[in-house]
């Protein structure tokens, strides 16, 4: 796992194709935006059937 330290308005990019924003951060919520082909699946993992069988798992 790569760990990284972002400030609002501060972006990574995942490839070519993927961007990542900082948005808002209030207490311990941060808003993220997230920037992708509409013909990759960018899903919560707390809310996809994926993500609630791996956190079953764990």
């Amino acid at each position: 796992m790569l760990i990284l330290t972002r400030k609002q308005g501060e972006s990574i990019t995942i490839g070519e194709d993927v961007k990542i924003t900082i948005l808002d951060v209030k207490g311990k919520y941060v808003r993220v935006g997230v920037e992708a082909p509409k013909t990759l699946a960018v899903h919560r993992m707390e809310i996809s059937p994926v993500g609630q069988k791996e956190t079953s798992e764990n």
